[in-house]
């Protein structure tokens, strides 16, 4: 768990930074790779 929230911290860092260099394809990659670890470490919340 601990390692999926470092992993979700990080996209989101570098989702803000593309998203002020004005990068947008690599933005929305970095949004999805959030929403990957967000449905992870929703899943093994719930289980």
């Amino acid at each position: 768990m601990k390692d999926l929230t470092k992993q979700y911290e990080n996209a989101k860092t570098s989702s803000i930074e593309f998203m002020k260099n004005g990068q947008i394809s690599a933005y929305l990659n970095a949004l999805l790779e959030m929403n990957k670890y967000k449905r992870l470490m929703t899943a093994m919340v719930a289980n």
